[in-house]
């Protein structure tokens, strides 16, 4: 298998592999089509997370305005955010490999910048637990600042995607 010359982890190419048995019936386009879905609803998720943490930073621990904050972040990330993320890497892994895209010095800097949006993602997650047991300890100017990582993140791979410049 072209994932295993690339030199993937084997459990990963099996992964890689169980799933284009499950999916191989589904045309590569609608793949595709699902891929380009799950991204732009993980980034709307990326993009306002941080920016709800802003708002929630400014209520009174414990108030109805940070009770209804909490469900709202809480929802955000567990019904959208984290679906999205994994559909998104279930089918980008089957394009990758169906374009043979592992050997790629463009796709290796684009997994990159996914796996960093990943670690944020599940960064997010853990900032959510601290405000949902009322222990934040981060400032509105730390959520502003950090609410530009995906941002520029996104440049990165758009231009990565596009330009194909190695």
């Amino acid at each position: 298998m072209q994932a295993i010359q690339a030199g993937l982890p084997v459990w990963i190419a099996d992964l890689i592999r169980m799933l284009q048995l499950v999916i191989g019936r589904i045309p590569v386009l609608w793949i595709k089509a699902i891929h380009i879905m799950a991204v732009i609803s993980w980034m709307a998720g990326l993009f306002y997370l941080p920016r709800l943490m802003v708002y929630h930073v400014q209520a009174e621990p414990g108030s109805d305005k940070s009770e209804t904050f909490k469900i709202m972040e809480r929802r955000l990330y567990k019904a959208i955010m984290v679906p999205a993320m994994v559909v998104a890497w279930i089918c980008g892994l089957v394009l990758a490999v169906e374009w043979d895209y592992f050997s790629e010095g463009w796709f290796h800097a684009k997994l990159l910048f996914v796996v960093i949006l990943t670690v944020f993602n599940f960064m997010l997650g853990k900032r959510l637990k601290e405000f949902a047991d009322d222990r934040n300890q981060y400032s509105e100017r730390y959520f502003r600042i950090i609410n530009e990582i995906p941002t520029l993140i996104m440049i990165a791979v758009v231009i990565l995607v596009i330009l194909r410049p190695f």
